[in-house]
């Protein structure tokens, strides 16, 4: 294992790999569906081959050994001389499982663990053609040749030493031919190595091709080689030096092969077989050339040779656009964390100017702070954006997810997925994987019922969980739906009262949307069974707690027989926090404008008292109130209630409750400090910051808050 090599090419070998890995898992799932896809089969022979030839560089055995195995099964399977089925892919996907697993081994600097010997034996027996012998294998350099041109130039080191062989032999045979030539010799050693005279390069067409059989003369002697073509090409190179018009370079791809065909035509073996064809019989019409029979052998060879000219030959515009390409600059998260404090600081001083600015006269000073305001809002914009990652790399491990929970439940699902390109915080992407995860397995295990249930139903007997992310405002919307059972809510009183959450009056009164909701309590689980995959009522709690620390809300949909739809709300960033300031007393505070609701002015006196606590009706609704003046500040506990009070709806999860403030001084956008040492772990604080007078507010935890006090 060489991780004594350059650090920097290492820490290459990571991004890169890492990248193609993560594309592996979704491919492989996607190529189960579609197993004909010639595209999915190159790109995942491609990817195992990258990830082999970069091992092999650091000198990684173990990887290279799994994955070159991985990259034998796809080369037969591209080559159409295997099947996709389940089984296959159960043994590609434990490959896959295994390189992940080497590769973190990789990137923590640890000795690696190889694959098990067994694996390898099962991937070496797929590599093998079914169903064919002898034949089969003798075919398949034959195929392999042709395919770099089809993939994109990827080769094996196999088909590159043939085709080294095959340009040596190429070489040989062009030397001795035109040694034979006379005059043909002597001009190839004074040209030196790069350039060739109008005679050698008609001698290899020759070699090539045959001698002017594609150009309609009778193929013999020397001097019955077309004459129109000759002058052609001098009066081409007369011309213009080197350069010659596109209808000339037309007209020789015409003479080379034959009108409208290339040694390529569309990557398929019938048509590389249809050039081929012709060139057999040519081969004894050269009896003027003493290398004809020595030569004749090896013919098929260098008749390979131009195939691999042609997939050369369009990459050349292609490497002088590549410097163009390089666009990106890899920088360590860190450093774009502190470029984000720095303009959350900045954010602190505009909002400090524009408090003076407002209480100023000078038209000056009103048009500096105004300019400054944009200035920062377009600055904070920027490296927020900076630190913004597609939410696919979340959404690209559910397809492997789905398809093993299903295999292993014996129930048959499509996983659709949109809005893939939704960019949200970095940090809020990883935050997210392990709620999602738990959610889309509930809807497989919960949701979706089993074949036959779905067909008695009259419903397809593939089930369908769709996993949809979009952006509103400031905010990040994802869903997670699925066409299966639904949820009834009778059921869940019922288990409601057997778990001890409610009493039976209490549960007779829930609402179906709070029925609902119960399936995010603690403990709380449907399932009659325990098994490895759901019913210990643990998920779903863990998924409320974490949505929760990241100032999310959860709402859910259900309808009986036609399936649920849990909607997640969180906002697009951890780092700046909009919120709305409100003064308790004289001491300022800060609720996250993604908790507030609606805000309205009551009549105190017209409160009542439900199970011995305090509530509103507001629109025939009932919100729990709580006086949250008497919780945070100091001898607010023994004041009289004024009868009139703005009340501030927040929203808790999917609970919502009312807390009455003494004054709301609007929305501001704040930067969130951590609380010192000392005031760490006080209940219902998130933090604090700096207000634009300069005073310090602390930012409510509502969750937190309500678990504590309430």
């Amino acid at each position: 294992m060489a991780f004594d090599a350059d650090e920097e090419i290492l820490q290459d070998f990571l991004v890169e790999a890492g990248e193609i890995l993560e594309k592996l898992s979704e491919q492989l799932v996607d190529l189960e569906q579609h197993p004909d896809d010639s595209d999915l089969l190159n790109a995942i022979f491609r990817g195992f081959h990258t990830v082999k030839g970069g091992a092999g560089f650091l000198q990684l055995e173990a990887l290279v050994n799994c994955c070159h195995s991985a990259e034998n099964v796809f080369d037969i399977l591209r080559n159409h001389k295997r099947k996709v089925d389940s089984e296959l892919m159960d043994v590609v996907l434990e490959a896959l499982d295994n390189v992940n697993a080497m590769f973190e081994q990789v990137r923590n600097h640890e000795e690696l663990t190889p694959a098990p010997d067994e694996l390898i034996a099962r991937l070496d027996a797929l590599a093998q053609p079914e169903g064919e012998g002898a034949p089969a294998a003798a075919a398949q350099p034959e195929h392999k040749q042709s395919e770099p041109a089809e993939d994109g130039g990827d080769i094996t080191d196999d088909e590159f030493e043939q085709l080294l062989d095959a340009l040596q032999d190429e070489k040989s045979a062009e030397v001795s031919s035109a040694s034979s030539a006379g005059s043909a010799g002597g001009d190839q050693e004074s040209s030196g190595d790069d350039e060739i005279t109008d005679d050698e390069f008609e001698a290899l067409l020759d070699q090539l091709h045959g001698k002017g059989q594609f150009a309609g003369a009778p193929a013999g002697e020397e001097e019955a080689v077309s004459k129109e073509d000759k002058p052609a090409a001098k009066a081409g190179s007369g011309g213009s030096d080197d350069l010659i018009t596109d209808d000339e370079f037309e007209k020789l791809l015409d003479d080379l092969h034959g009108k409208g065909g290339s040694p390529t035509a569309g990557g398929e073996p019938s048509a590389s077989k249809e050039p081929a064809a012709p060139k057999q019989p040519s081969a004894p019409k050269q009896p003027a050339s003493p290398t004809a029979n020595t030569s004749k052998p090896e013919k098929s060879k260098p008749a390979e040779k131009p195939e691999a000219k042609g997939a050369a030959a369009p990459a050349m515009p292609a490497r002088e656009n590549a410097p163009a390409a390089e666009t990106t600059v890899r920088v360590d998260t860190k450093r774009l964390d502190d470029i984000m404090n720095m303009v959350g600081e900045l954010v602190l001083v505009r909002n400090r100017l524009q408090r003076l600015g407002a209480e100023s006269e000078d038209e000056h000073m009103h048009k500096a702070v105004s300019n400054l305001d944009v200035v920062t809002t377009d600055l904070q914009s920027a490296v927020m954006q900076t630190r913004m990652q597609p939410i696919k790399k979340v959404f690209g491990r559910f397809p492997r997810v789905v398809r093993d929970l299903a295999r292993n439940l014996k129930k048959e699902v499509n996983l659709v997925m949109h809005g893939e390109e939704t960019d949200l915080d970095k940090n809020l992407v990883e935050a997210l994987s392990d709620p999602l995860v738990h959610l889309v397995r509930n809807s497989v295990d919960h949701g979706i019922e089993a074949p036959e249930v779905r067909e008695k139903a009259g419903k397809p007997r593939q089930g369908t969980v769709t996993l949809s992310a979009e952006q509103e405002g400031d905010h990040i919307l994802l869903f997670i739906e699925d066409d299966g059972a639904g949820m009834d809510p009778e059921v869940l009183r019922r288990k409601a009262v057997e778990k001890g959450i409610y009493d039976q009056d209490a549960a007779d009164r829930l609402t179906n949307s709070e029925c609902y909701n119960l399936i995010f309590a603690a403990g709380f689980s449907t399932k009659e069974q325990i098994s490895d995959v759901s019913g210990r009522g643990v998920g779903m709690d863990v998924v409320k707690t974490k949505i929760g620390q990241l100032n999310g809300q959860l709402s859910i949909e259900s309808e009986l027989g036609k399936g649920s739809r849990i909607v997640i709300k969180v906002p697009l960033t951890l780092a700046i926090m909009p919120t709305l300031m409100i003064m308790l007393g004289d001491q300022s505070f800060a609720l996250p404008l993604v908790n507030v609701v609606e805000i309205f002015h009551l009549d105190l006196t017209k409160t009542n008292i439900v199970d011995g606590r305090e509530c509103i009706v507001v629109r025939d609704k009932v919100f729990p109130l709580f006086h949250i003046k008497r919780w945070l500040v100091r001898g607010g506990a023994g004041q009289e209630v004024p009868d009139n009070a703005h009340v501030v709806i927040v929203a808790m999860g999917t609970k919502q409750v009312g807390f009455v403030v003494d004054q709301l001084v609007g929305q501001e956008e704040v930067v969130i400090k951590p609380l010192g040492r000392a005031l760490q772990g006080t209940p219902g604080m998130a933090g604090a910051t700096i207000t634009g007078d300069g005073r310090i507010a602390l930012i409510i935890d509502v969750p937190s808050l309500l678990q504590h006090y309430g």
